[in-house]
């Protein structure tokens, strides 16, 4: 009998780690390592606090005080599904797992990691403290990137790596502008087990999005042909600089369910069942320090 379980498992985590590694924004995913997960929506965070210095007294000795750690469980907001089938006449069991693994990357590549980028720099650049409205031009744009970028370090005290995250149109003027030069260089940034080559400015790295997932609103179809398109209202995001620790990402394919033709009641065919759980998550604390440039208009 085919061993469907095992197939899952290897889907279940090849999915998750192509996502990670894949995403413009996978990089928000390093912040979810210690996240615990157990099926469904809900998923447990590490939070740490603890107090600062205070005084030393001759006759009492140290204040008192205490380092907390704990979990905290929140739910993931983003409940995203399909179902694949695949004929049997078309697939057989010997080529099952290949070309279900072919169907289900392919899949992520074109229509999830879209979506869960976009609800990601939507939410991003929804919990930001610092903004501002700016329709990009060649002659103000390095001048502007660098006032904001100035902002945030000024918070962080440069002790946090950086992160910028800018619409791809954004970029290539940015990248033609004559003043980049003098700043620009190449660092490595890595996200999961993988390492890239990018941009940077300042020590800040600079992730070029397509412009279709950098906007401040969407909206996810329910059913029908699925996906997501920018809501009525939403305005294009020009860039997000954040510490690259700010956004806490998490997304995981849940249990994947397979029906192999002769346990289909339905149909002489494969299904399988795909289901997707994703959010992030900003802290208070952590969107002070996070800057977003905004066009003025609704696009």
């Amino acid at each position: 009998m085919t061993n469907t379980n095992e197939y899952a498992k290897l889907f279940q985590g090849e999915l998750d780690r192509q996502i990670t590694e894949s995403a413009t924004s996978g990089w928000m995913e390093d912040n979810a390592e210690q996240a615990v997960y157990a099926g469904g929506k809900e998923i447990k965070l590490p939070a740490l606090s603890m107090q600062g210095l205070g005084d030393y007294d001759r006759e009492e000795g140290y204040t008192g005080g205490a380092v907390t750690f704990s979990y905290q469980t929140f739910t993931m907001s983003q409940d995203r599904g399909r179902r694949f089938r695949l004929d049997a006449m078309d697939v057989t069991e010997a080529d099952f797992q290949v070309t279900a693994a072919k169907v289900a990357e392919e899949f992520q590549r074109k229509k999830v990691i879209p979506e869960i980028d976009a609800y990601r720099y939507s939410v991003l650049a929804g919990k930001a403290k610092i903004t501002d409205s700016y329709t990009p031009d060649a002659a103000t744009v390095y001048g502007k990137l660098l006032d904001q970028l100035g902002k945030v370090y000024d918070i962080t005290g440069g002790e946090i790596p950086i992160v910028i995250t800018m619409s791809r149109p954004v970029y290539d003027l940015l990248m033609n502008s004559g003043e980049i030069n003098r700043t620009l260089e190449t660092t490595s940034f890595g996200q999961g087990e993988l390492t890239v080559e990018v941009k940077s400015i300042n020590g800040a790295a600079i992730i070029p999005v397509p412009s279709a997932r950098m906007k401040s609103s969407y909206t996810f179809s329910a059913d029908g042909d699925g996906g997501f398109a920018p809501a009525e209202d939403a305005k294009g995001i020009n860039w997000i600089i954040c510490p690259k620790t700010a956004p806490v990402a998490v997304s995981r394919t849940d249990k994947v369910k397979i029906v192999p033709p002769e346990q289909n009641q339905f149909a002489d065919a494969w299904d399988i069942d795909y289901r997707k759980y994703h959010d992030l998550f900003v802290g208070d604390e952590a969107a002070k320090a996070i800057a977003v440039s905004m066009e003025p208009e609704a696009v």
